[in-house]
């Protein structure tokens, strides 16, 4: 599928159907909550919804293939039957991305940038479909533990470039990519913002660049507001991402983006 780029930042609803994930989990488990949740996002004016069935935040432990499949493909099914709209899901595991795909998803979200399943890039060969690759130092379990960087943001254009240049050595060019920083994936209070003072940097690879920072706890920590009030604190972040072209924000709370975007093109439109 073909994602646009050029009229509008776009905005990515996050839909976890997990017991754990760090915000919304439990909350999505069942159709009707499931269906409400995605038609609430739609009407919010979502761009994509992004679907993910393993919880990745700090510390948390893998799911098997199975558990993964049983959680997403519903969830893609139930979103098919009733909108067009674009689906991304968001595994590291090639068998979940490619049935995803069979169901109908769009989009391939891989937090490991094609590094813990070696059937991923198979996959990406076969399609067309857009891949988004992230930047994580370490993996879920253990990636909060002690994060170090000497410049946060030249190493992971660093990472990034390695990734593309190794990914088009395979025969998969950098016009397929979407790369996203990995806001909160082994990086501190202070890397989280650099990357964002800095986050126009990374058009520079040549690719389109997504922010995943809602609700994250580095906004908890810097203005002590809890998980369920961060929404408009992740809003204020969004505007300030698009005013430095990022092509796509994956959040939690549509609507508050959605408003905070569109007030900042038209401010950055203005003459």
């Amino acid at each position: 599928m073909h994602l646009d780029f050029g009229s509008k930042v776009l905005v990515m609803g996050i839909l976890n159907v997990t017991p754990d994930s760090f915000s919304d989990g439990g909350r999505f488990l069942d159709a009707d909550s499931i269906a409400d949740q995605v038609a609430a996002m739609v009407q919010a004016g979502a761009d994509i919804i992004d679907v993910g069935g393993e919880s990745t935040r700090p510390f948390a432990e893998p799911v098997s293939i199975a558990e993964e499949l049983n959680r997403v493909l519903p969830a893609i099914r139930l979103i098919r039957q009733g909108s067009a709209i674009p689906i991304s899901i968001d595994t590291t595991k090639a068998e979940v991305a490619r049935k995803a795909l069979a169901v109908g998803a769009d989009i391939i979200n891989d937090i490991s940038a094609l590094r813990f399943d070696p059937e991923m890039l198979s996959l990406v060969r076969e399609t067309e479909v857009p891949f988004i690759i992230m930047h994580m130092q370490g993996i879920p379990s253990d990636m909060q533990v002690d994060p170090h960087y000497d410049d946060v943001v030249s190493e992971i254009k660093d990472f990034f470039e390695e990734r593309l240049a190794w990914a088009e050595g395979k025969g998969v060019f950098r016009n397929r990519f979407i790369v996203d920083p990995g806001i909160g994936f082994g990086k501190t209070v202070g890397h989280n913002l650099s990357i964002l003072k800095r986050v126009a940097e990374f058009a520079e690879l040549g690719c389109p660049v997504l922010i995943g920072h809602s609700r994250k706890s580095f906004i908890g920590k810097l203005l002590g507001a809890e998980l369920d009030a961060r929404d408009v604190a992740t809003a204020a972040i969004s505007a300030l991402c698009a005013l430095q072209g990022v092509s796509i924000l994956r959040v939690h709370d549509v609507e508050k983006t959605v408003q905070a975007v569109r007030l900042a093109e038209a401010i950055n439109q203005a003459s």
